[in-house]
């Protein structure tokens, strides 16, 4: 009589019976999402070298407009907006369509770029012809043929808040190679356009320290007073204290 194994038993491998192949289809590995990181990394750092090579912060922010324009698959404008406290907005632009969107919002004080700049926060437009927000940009949006727009936040450390905004050719959702992209784009730009204002506050405090040691030469003055002619003299010309002191350590250096 042929032996039953017991129940919970192990059952030896000799005494199987054939392996049967599963017939569910195997899972695919996850396609990745997003640039290549090789392609991003170069990105990133061709942006660096542009940025931190320009003469100021006004030529780099032209400059950041016309990379992240090139660089963004699917973008036919970049446009870069940056708020300084007192002082005027400064402003980039790069591609064939999209200007008049720009000059709307900046005339009428609101838009994708101006809500992004002061809620801080990732502004997409899938359709701006249609959008309810902003019925003023439907007009110039269909005449430039600018179906969407993204954007993004561009703050700069202790200095200026703003955005950077991608007008696009096609109407919908982006995807997100292009989110991807432009966002890490305008995360880098935040630090390279940071350090140029550092550099630049560094330039002008040097500058300023120069002159105002000119001044206590000439005048037989205290520092703090020296400080103030600079200030008064600047206000009077209508010129800011950097460059009333260029002119006037150009003309003690002729003199001299």
């Amino acid at each position: 009589m042929p032996r039953v194994p017991a129940p919970n038993s192990r059952v030896s491998t000799h005494r199987r019976g054939p392996r049967l192949l599963s017939l569910r289809p195997r899972r695919r590995a996850a396609e990745p999402v997003g640039p290549h990181a090789v392609e991003l990394a170069g990105l990133l750092h061709e942006l660096s070298v542009r940025l931190l090579g320009a003469d100021d912060s006004a030529a780099a922010v032209d400059r950041l407009a016309g990379f992240v324009a090139e660089s963004v698959r699917g973008a036919v404008r970049c446009s870069v907006a940056l708020i300084g406290e007192g002082g005027p907005l400064t402003r980039a632009g790069h591609g064939p369509a999209g200007e008049s969107c720009d000059e709307v919002q900046y005339a009428t004080g609101t838009g994708p770029a101006l809500e992004a700049a002061r809620t801080r926060a990732l502004v997409i437009v899938p359709d701006l012809a249609a959008d309810p927000r902003w019925p003023a940009l439907a007009d110039p949006a269909r005449a430039d043929g600018v179906r969407a727009v993204v954007a993004i936040p561009l703050d700069v450390p202790r200095a200026e808040v703003g955005a950077v905004s991608l007008y696009l050719e096609r109407a919908g959702e982006p995807g997100p190679d292009l989110l991807l992209t432009a966002m890490a784009l305008v995360n880098q730009s935040e630090v390279l356009l940071g350090e140029l204002r550092r550099r630049e506050t560094q330039s002008v405090d040097a500058t300023v320290d120069r002159a105002v040691g000119v001044i206590i030469a000439q005048r037989g003055c205290g520092v703090r007073e020296a400080y103030d002619v600079l200030g008064e003299t600047a206000q009077r010309l209508g010129l800011d204290r950097r460059a009333v002191a260029d002119r006037l350590i150009t003309v003690a250096a002729r003199n001299a």
